[in-house]
C-alpha cells in the first residue's frame, strides 16, 4: 500500500474547512491594511536560499530539500524552506520597487527536512507578509499591530505574548559577535554540542539555545544592546513607543536573534504557553540589506562595478498555520462547518426536475451548500441525505411536481412538511446554521 511520505500530511475535508475559515480571517485583516496577494513558486534556485538565509544556518546546512534538474548543465534547485527569499527575488525580477513601496502577502507550503512532531512537519504551511520600501520604524510597528488584530479576530489575543529585540546593523553585530566568541571560547566545555559547533559558524544562535547549561553560561555574556549605535537605539525605541501608544504590550528578550542571517534592527516573536515547547507562532523582523544582497547574484546590475549595489529597506513576518490551528483548537476552537445545508432527493422518474431545482437554488442562494445523490432509489438517496449532515432534505416526486411544491424534512427533528417550490428562496424561511 502506498502511503504519504513521513512528515507530509493529507488535510482531509473535515479539517480543510477549518483551514479555509482561518485563511479567510487572515486575508480579511491583510486587506484592511492594504496588503496585496502574490503567488510564488515552490521551487527556486538553491543559491537563492544559501545567499539569503545564510550558508551556516541549520536550514541550509541540514534541512533543505535540494536536487538538480535535467538541464545541461544541471541547475541546483530546492523546495522553498521559507518564503521571504522568493518574495524578494520576485520583487527584484519584476521591478516592483520602481516608484512604489509594495506590501505583499503569500500563503502556502514550505519544506524542511527535520524530525516530524506535533505542529512541525516536513511539509508545513505559512502565511508570509513583506513590506518593502520604508526604513522608518512605523513600518515595523504596523506589521506587529496587524498581527495583534489577527489574534483579536481569531479569539487569541489573551494567549499571545510579544517579544522584541534589536539586532542592530551589520557592523554592530560583527563587533558583538567578536566579543561573544571571545567570551564563550574560554567556556566551550560548558556548552552543549550544538552550541560548540555554532561557535565557529553562527555564534549568535547560541543565545537561542534551549539547553539549561548553555543558558547558565550566557548569564554573564556580553549583551548585544551594549553594542548598538545611536541610530539603531533610536529606531528600536520608536518602535516601542508606537506599540505603547497602540496599547500593545511587549517584553524585551535580549536572546531573541532569529535563525536567519538576513535580519537587522527590529526582530519580534509572538509566543504562547499553550503549546509546550512549540511556543513561537509568528516571527519576523527587518531585513534592509537582503534586496541588495540578492541583486548581486549573477553579476552587477549597473555598469559601474565600483558603485555599491543599491538595497531597499524591508520588514516582514511568517506565521505557521499548523501551529496556529493547534492553538485555536486548544483555546478557541473553530466550530465544525457542515459540508451540506440542504440535500435534494428526487424520484428517479423525475430526477431531471430535481437537478433543475437544485441548480436554481444554487443560483439563488449562494449562502447555502446544496448536495444531491446519484439517480438511485429514493431509499438509497435518503440514506445519503442522513449521512450528509444537512439541516434539511428536499424531496421531489411526481406529486410534488404536479402541485408545484416540495416536501421538506427537518433532519434533526424528523418533521416533514409540504411547501411551495419557492419557499427555500427566502432567507427568512431558512438560513445556514
Amino acid at each position: 500500500m502506498i502511503k504519504a511520505i513521513k512528515g507530509f500530511n493529507d488535510i482531509l475535508p473535515d479539517q480543510s474547512a477549518k483551514w479555509l475559515h482561518l485563511e479567510a480571517i487572515l486575508a480579511d485583516v491583510l486587506g484592511r491594511y492594504g496588503y496585496e496577494h502574490i503567488r510564488l513558486p515552490i521551487v527556486e534556485q538553491t543559491d537563492l536560499f544559501a545567499r539569503a538565509i545564510g550558508g551556516a544556518t541549520d536550514i541550509v546546512e541540514k534541512e533543505m530539500y535540494s536536487f538538480t534538474d535535467k538541464s545541461e548543465p544541471p541547475t541546483p534547485l530546492a523546495l522553498r524552506p521559507e518564503g521571504t527569499a522568493g518574495a524578494v527575488r520576485a520583487v527584484i525580477e519584476h521591478n516592483l520597487l520602481r516608484g512604489d513601496t509594495p506590501k505583499l502577502w503569500y500563503i502556502g507550503p514550505m519544506f524542511r527536512y527535520e524530525r516530524p512532531q506535533k505542529g512541525r512537519y516536513r511539509q508545513f504551511h505559512q502565511l508570509g507578509v513583506e513590506s518593502f520600501g520604508s526604513a522608518l520604524p512605523d513600518a515595523d510597528a504596523e506589521l506587529i499591530a496587524m498581527t495583534h488584530l489577527m489574534w483579536q479576530e481569531l479569539g487569541l489575543k489573551d494567549e499571545m505574548h510579544l517579544q522584541l529585540n534589536s539586532l542592530g546593523e551589520l557592523d554592530e553585530r560583527h563587533a558583538y559577535r567578536e566579543a561573544l566568541v571571545a567570551y564563550l571560547t574560554d567556556k566551550q566545555d560548558q556548552l552543549d554540542d550544538d552550541s560548540k559547533r555554532r561557535l565557529t559558524t553562527n555564534p549568535l544562535r547560541i543565545l537561542d539555545s534551549k539547553e539549561a547549561s548553555t543558558q547558565a553560561v550566557l548569564v554573564d555574556a556580553p549583551k548585544l544592546a551594549d553594542f548598538l549605535g545611536a541610530e539603531s537605539v533610536a529606531h528600536f525605541e520608536q518602535v516601542q513607543a508606537y506599540l505603547t501608544d497602540l496599547g500593545i504590550s511587549f517584553e524585551i528578550n535580549p536572546h531573541l536573534v532569529r535563525g536567519l542571517d538576513y535580519y537587522n534592527k527590529t526582530v519580534f516573536e509572538w509566543v504562547t504557553d499553550k503549546l509546550g515547547s512549540q511556543a513561537t507562532v509568528c516571527a519576523g523582523g527587518r531585513y534592509d540589506g537582503l534586496i541588495g544582497q540578492l541583486k548581486s547574484i549573477g553579476g552587477r546590475d549597473d555598469k559601474d562595478d565600483k558603485k555599491p549595489v543599491k538595497s531597499e529597506p524591508a520588514v516582514g513576518f511568517a506565521m505557521g498555520l499548523e501551529r496556529l490551528l493547534l492553538l485555536m483548537e486548544a483555546v478557541a476552537p473553530i466550530a465544525d462547518v457542515p459540508a451540506c445545508d440542504v440535500f435534494v432527493v428526487a424520484h428517479p422518474d423525475v430526477y431531471s426536475a430535481g437537478i433543475g431545482y437544485a441548480q436554481n437554488l444554487r443560483y439563488s442562494r449562494a449562502d447555502l451548500r446544496i448536495k444531491m445523490a446519484s439517480a438511485t432509489s429514493l431509499k438509497a438517496q435518503m440514506k445519503k441525505a442522513d449521512k450528509s449532515g444537512a439541516a434539511l432534505t428536499v424531496i421531489i416526486a411526481q406529486q410534488e411536481l404536479d402541485d408545484h411544491t416540495i416536501s421538506i424534512k427537518d433532519m434533526q427533528t424528523g418533521e416533514q412538511k409540504t411547501v411551495m417550490q419557492d419557499w427555500l428562496l427566502s432567507k427568512e424561511n431558512f438560513s445556514r446554521r
